[in-house]
C-alpha cells in the first residue's frame, strides 16, 4: 500500500507492508534513526514521536495510520543549527547519559512546555512517567527541562 506523510516538514510518499509499524517506517525507511525501539511493548518510551502535535508511542502506531498525518521526529526539532531549548537543556544539565531514551524523552517534554511553558517537577515526572530512563534516575532530566522552561521564557 502506498502513504504520504508529512514527516519533519517534508511530504514522503512510500510504498509499505500494512503491518509496518510507524517506528520501523521512520529508522528503515526514511533512514530517521533518532527514534529509537527499545521495548516493542508501549512499556519504556524511546519510540516517542508527534503525531499531528500530540506524543505518541511509534511501536504502537502503524505506519498506514499515519496517511495524511504530519509526523515529527527528533531530528525535527531543531530549526537549521540551532537547537531546541529543550535539547540545550538536555545538554547543559547532563539529562542524558547513555542517551538511549533521550529522543523520546526530549518529544515527550517539548510537547510539555509546549501546553505548559512553566511546569512543576512534579507535573514534569507525571510527564515522563510513561518513559523509562536506566541511567539518569530522572532528576537530571527533571533539571534539563525546568532549564529549559526558564530560557525558553527569557528569550520570548
Amino acid at each position: 500500500m502506498q502513504v504520504t506523510m508529512t514527516v519533519n516538514d517534508v511530504e514522503v510518499t512510500r510504498e509499505i507492508e500494512g503491518r509496518l509499524l510507524l517506528v520501523h517506517f521512520l529508522r528503515d525507511t526514511l533512514s530517521l534513526t533518532g527514534t529509537h525501539w527499545g521495548c516493542d511493548t508501549s512499556n519504556c518510551g524511546t519510540c516517542v514521536v508527534w503525531l499531528d502535535g500530540e506524543p505518541v508511542k511509534s511501536c504502537t502506531v502503524l505506519a498506514a495510520m499515519a496517511d495524511g498525518h504530519e509526523v515529527r521526529t527528533v531530528e525535527g526539532l531543531a530549526k537549521g543549527a540551532e537547537l531546541d531549548p529543550i535539547q540545550e537543556g538536555f545538554m547543559q544539565c547532563h539529562g542524558l547519559q547513555c542517551g538511549f531514551c533521550t529522543p523520546g524523552m526530549m518529544m515527550t517534554c517539548r510537547a510539555l512546555l509546549d501546553k505548559n511553558p512553566d511546569p512543576t517537577d512534579a507535573e514534569i515526572r507525571e510527564a515522563i512517567s510513561g518513559q523509562i530512563c536506566r541511567c539518569t534516575g530522572y532528576s537530571t532530566i527533571v533539571r534539563s527541562v525546568r532549564w529549559a522552561s526558564v530560557h525558553e521564557a527569557a528569550n520570548k
